[in-house]
């Protein structure tokens, strides 16, 4: 099991910044890949982006690439989202999620799931 606690989130003003955190606890939190997920109200849950288990690989969903950024601390068993840019359609919550093996696109392919942390950006 691996359990996964998102922070960092709250409200922002449109063109301002902030950084999400996923802490893991339990099994080896090196052994996963990483992932960030979001769902606005109304809408389905979408890919943000996701990072593999060394950190030398990165993906991103295309809405975000070039304004967020994900990295890792395997030493703290941390993942991070920093965003930037931020935008009123940013607005959802955000989870962090782990993925063993598989697709880093698919929420379906991940294994354990935080329980989410609101994002709102005002205009």
């Amino acid at each position: 099991q691996v359990q996964l606690v998102e922070s960092g989130g709250g409200l922002v003003q449109a063109g301002g910044s902030l950084r999400l955190s996923c802490a893991a606890s339990g099994r080896t939190f090196s052994g996963y890949a990483m992932g960030w997920f979001r769902q606005a109200p109304g809408k389905e849950r979408e890919f943000v982006a996701a990072i593999n288990w060394g950190g030398g690989y990165t993906y991103y969903a295309d809405s975000v690439k070039g304004r967020f950024t994900i990295s890792r601390d395997n030493a703290k068993n941390t993942v991070y989202l920093q965003m930037n840019s931020l935008k009123p359609e940013d607005t959802a919550v955000y989870y962090c999620a782990a993925l063993l093996s598989g697709v880093p696109f698919s929420e379906y392919e991940y294994d354990y799931w935080g329980q989410g942390t609101q994002v709102t950006v005002s205009s």
